[in-house]
């Protein structure tokens, strides 16, 4: 008994600590605001995963490495060029590399094995990555920082900065024109039957080259815009900063449902979410292993992911 009358003051004080009062929203509010705000930044990425995916069955292992050169190409522009005009040619010079990967590194590919297919995204991937530690000689680059949207904003007891809140309004925007695109244009109909039947598309006339083409050009834009929103709010820009991101993105868009964009979306927002929520309860170490842990779980128990139609093989 005295042993529990010692402790019990103790014990007492942790319980008042963990009460209601105590645990308030108002102190995961800058979390929930970073994690809405990171999640709509792997939603931009994370379609051009799914977009390639549902069109070649294809995994572009380089998307993340694009979206890397993105933030070197601003940073580099950045510093010659008006900021305003360095934002157009960032979005020009990467959706031209997306371009030019896809026909140097997959057009040839075409009728080769999946596996080679794979191995020449891996390829493509180290290739970026090591071309930018020739050029920058392996250093950290600060990214510049962009007028306005770089500005803080108080938001309740948060202070953050615009883009923040700018991000997930301009990921909406963004979605839902490319869902007009594709269900109410020409190209759009032409995506969606590529992604429905390859070879019966072909032999019907579509111009399968100038549909992928477009793909990686819609895919490299996104990602093109997701670099300047995610690097204004992680200012440090490095070979390997592609990484991390393209794989959340990438086990956002499994998480979805690959091949489907509102799946990729909401796959995007939920782990950007989950993830900052971590880190607000003090998890931080584990922050990295909860999206990949996510990702085993959801090819466990629904591989398919969330809104992914099951397929069926035609005999």
């Amino acid at each position: 008994m005295d042993f529990i009358n010692a402790f019990l003051p103790y014990i007492l004080a942790d319980i008042e600590k963990t009460t209601p009062d105590a645990i308030r929203i108002a102190d995961y509010l800058p979390y929930i605001l970073a994690g809405i705000s990171v999640g709509g930044q792997y939603a931009l990425i994370s379609i051009g995963y799914t977009m390639v995916y549902g069109i070649l069955r294809l995994i572009n292992f380089a998307h993340g490495d694009i979206f890397m050169v993105a933030g070197f190409v601003m940073i580099y522009l950045s510093a010659t060029l008006p900021l305003h005009i360095s934002a157009v040619f960032v979005i020009l010079i990467t959706m031209l590399l997306g371009f030019v990967v896809e026909r140097v590194a997959y057009k040839p590919l075409r009728n080769a094995p999946r596996m080679s297919i794979m191995i020449s995204a891996i390829g493509v991937s180290y290739l970026l990555q090591n071309c930018a530690w020739y050029f920058t000689s392996g250093l950290a680059k600060q990214y510049p920082e962009i007028p306005w949207i770089s500005e803080s904003i108080t938001i309740g007891s948060a202070t953050t900065k615009i883009v923040t809140i700018l991000t997930p309004v301009l990921t909406i925007i963004l979605v839902a024109a490319l869902v007009f695109l594709i269900k109410y244009t020409k190209i759009g109909m032409a995506m969606r039957a590529v992604s429905k039947d390859f070879e019966t598309s072909r032999l019907m006339g579509i111009k399968i080259n100038t549909v992928i083409s477009i793909t990686f050009l819609i895919g490299s834009f996104l990602a093109a815009v997701a670099s300047l929103l995610y690097f204004t709010n992680y200012t440090t820009v490095t070979p390997v900063a592609g990484a991390m991101p393209g794989l959340k993105a990438f086990v956002a868009a499994v998480f979805g449902g690959i091949g489907s964009i509102p799946g990729a979306v909401v796959g995007a927002f939920i782990i950007g979410i989950c993830e900052n929520l971590i880190k607000g309860a003090g998890w931080t170490t584990f922050s990295d292993a909860f999206t990949f842990a996510l990702l085993i779980i959801i090819l466990v128990a629904k591989p398919t992911g969330l809104f992914g139609e099951k397929s069926t093989d035609k005999v």
